[in-house]
């Protein structure tokens, strides 16, 4: 579903990302791992458009893609739920779900069952403002809205940051839930590493902007990613 050859990017003159290669498949969770300050959030944003690649190849389910604005690539089938949630706090629960609806046709302008099945507090706080809510719900409600834009790419950055271990075990079992269905390719940035190491079906560890290891679980133990990420 995605493949990068050497992205690199820029903010200002600070290189930040230094010829990235990897891919994420369809069915699949790709886990970027990696100290604060590596690069990690500053791929998805390359990914998602939020903020534009300097250089470098990304293909889209075998298109080639140019530097497009983070709205092109919603359009696109690209799903961000950005480190910190970023809803909207003085919207409803409904109102933030709804946000989604500018990347569907309007035919498609209704919040499906499988959202409340997948976040069945939602569905009780529908009418509660976005900022009423717990960090862990709210966090929910993010992950919710990406999906009503019924991505092909799901980027998640630091789902589990702040959020009690009731929720974690949640977002993990709706994480698995997603995979399974098939139906879009998952790339996750945690630093919790039992909750990335046990979901991963692919993991990437970063170093100073640059790719230090990557492969499949089968191919990494878990000591060596552990080493990886530690350095």
């Amino acid at each position: 579903m995605l493949k990068l050859s050497d992205l690199t990017l820029h903010y200002g003159h600070s290189q930040i990302l230094n010829g990235i290669s990897m891919e994420a498949r369809e069915g699949e969770v790709t886990c970027v791992m990696g100290t604060n300050g590596v690069g990690k959030t500053s791929l998805m944003k390359a990914i998602s458009g939020a903020h534009p690649r300097s250089g470098g190849r990304l293909e889209l389910g075998g298109e080639t893609l140019g530097v497009l604005p983070a709205h092109r690539m919603a359009w696109k089938g690209v799903a961000y739920v950005p480190q910190g949630r970023e809803i909207f706090p003085l919207l409803t629960v409904r109102e933030n779900l709804e946000t989604g609806f500018s990347c569907l046709p309007a035919s498609e302008h209704f919040v499906p069952d499988e959202i409340f099945e997948l976040f069945p507090v939602l569905k009780k706080m529908q009418n509660r403002r976005g900022g009423d809510l717990s960090g862990g719900q709210q966090q929910q409600l993010a992950i919710a809205r990406a999906l009503i834009t019924k991505p092909r790419l799901l980027l998640l950055d630091e789902p589990t940051e702040g959020i009690q271990p009731n929720i974690i075990q949640q977002i993990g079992e709706v994480i698995r839930h997603l995979r399974a269905s098939g139906s879009m390719a998952i790339v996750l940035v945690e630093q919790y590493f039992d909750f990335a190491y046990e979901l991963a079906d692919r993991l990437v560890v970063l170093r100073r902007g640059e790719i230090m290891l990557e492969g499949t679980r089968n191919e990494l133990s878990r000591e060596a990613v552990l080493q990886g990420v530690s350095v």
